[in-house]
C-alpha cells in the first residue's frame, strides 16, 4: 500500500512538471535568461601578479622621489628662511646706523653753517684789524718816543720791525696781532723791573760811557765808568741833569749791583720825582 501511494505521488510530481514547462510564462523567462546571459561581456583575462609587484615597485619609487623632491625644497626653504632673517637683522642694523649718521649729518651741517658764519664775520673783522694795528703801532710809536728814554734804540727798532711786517704779505693778520700785543707786553714789563746796562751818554758837551740804572719807569740815571759822575733824566726837562757825586754815588753804584744781582735788594736814596695825580 505505500508503494502504491509513492507511486501516486511521483506521478503527481511528474504531471506537475510537464505542466509547468508547457505553460508561456516558464516559456518567456527560460528564454530572457539566455538572451541575458548571452549579452554579458567576455571576462577579463588574469592580471599575473608579476605585474602587480612591479606596479607596487614602481608606486614605491615614485614616492620615494617625491619624498627626496619634499625634503630638498624643505631645506632650501629653511635655507631661505635662515638668511631671511639675517638679512632683516642686518636691516635693521643699517636702519640704527642710518638713523645716527642722519643725526651726525645735521649736526656737522649746523656746525658748517656756523663756521661759515664765523668766517664771513672773520673776514669784517680782517678788514678792521689792520687799521686798528695801524693805530696801536702809531700810539706804541708816540709813546716809546715821550717815555723816559732807557733802551731807546731797541724800543725804537721794535716799533719800525711792527710796521714793516705790516707790509708782508707772507705773515698772517694773526700774526702781526700777536707781534703787536708782544710788544705792548715788552713795554709793561719795563714798568716793573730794574735793569742796567751799558751805553754813551752826553756829559758835559762830551760823549761818555757809562752805566745806566733804570728803575721801572720812574727814575733812569747813569754814572761813568770812572763813578766820578752821575746823572738823571729830568721828564719834565726832557734832559739829562748832573747829580752831586757825594749825594747819589754810593747808592746808584749799589743799584748797579742789585740790577746785576751781586747784591741783595735794600732800600736806596735816590733821584725820584715825586707822583703827580693823574690827568
Amino acid at each position: 500500500m505505500k508503494t502504491q501511494r509513492l507511486k501516486t505521488i511521483a506521478l503527481a510530481v511528474g504531471m506537475a512538471v510537464g505542466m509547468l514547462a508547457a505553460s508561456p510564462a516558464y516559456s518567456a523567462d527560460s528564454t530572457a535568461g539566455q538572451d541575458a546571459a548571452a549579452q554579458l561581456p567576455p571576462p577579463k583575462p588574469l592580471i599575473p601578479v608579476s605585474k602587480v609587484l612591479e606596479v607596487g615597485q614602481k608606486r614605491t619609487k615614485a614616492a620615494q622621489q617625491s619624498q627626496v623632491k619634499i625634503d630638498r625644497l624643505a631645506a632650501e626653504t629653511g635655507d631661505l628662511l635662515q638668511d631671511y632673517k639675517i638679512v632683516m637683522k642686518q636691516v635693521d642694523g643699517l636702519r640704527i646706523y642710518n638713523a645716527r649718521l642722519e643725526k651726525q649729518i645735521a649736526g656737522q651741517l649746523r656746525r658748517i653753517a656756523g663756521l661759515e658764519k664765523s668766517v664771513d664775520e672773520a673776514t669784517i673783522i680782517q678788514r678792521q684789524i689792520t687799521p686798528l694795528l695801524i693805530r696801536m703801532i702809531d700810539g706804541l710809536d708816540q709813546f716809546v718816543s715821550l717815555d723816559v728814554p732807557f733802551h731807546i734804540d731797541e724800543r725804537k727798532e721794535r716799533v719800525e720791525f711792527l710796521r714793516s711786517n705790516m707790509d708782508r704779505s707772507d705773515i698772517t693778520i694773526a700774526e702781526k696781532f700777536r707781534q703787536v700785543l708782544e710788544a705792548y707786553k715788552i713795554e709793561n714789563e719795563y714798568g716793573r723791573k730794574i735793569d742796567s746796562y751799558k751805553g754813551v751818554a752826553l756829559v758835559n758837551g762830551s760823549e761818555r760811557d757809562v752805566n745806566f740804572l733804570r728803575i721801572g719807569r720812574i727814575g733812569l740815571m747813569y754814572q761813568t765808568t770812572d763813578g766820578e759822575q752821575s746823572g738823571a733824566w729830568d721828564q719834565d726837562k726832557r734832559s739829562w741833569v748832573e747829580l752831586d757825586a757825594g749825594d747819589y754815588r754810593g747808592a746808584i753804584q749799589k743799584g748797579l749791583r742789585i740790577s746785576n744781582k751781586q747784591a741783595s735788594i735794600d732800600i736806596m736814596k735816590l733821584p725820584i720825582p715825586a707822583p703827580e695825580a693823574a690827568k
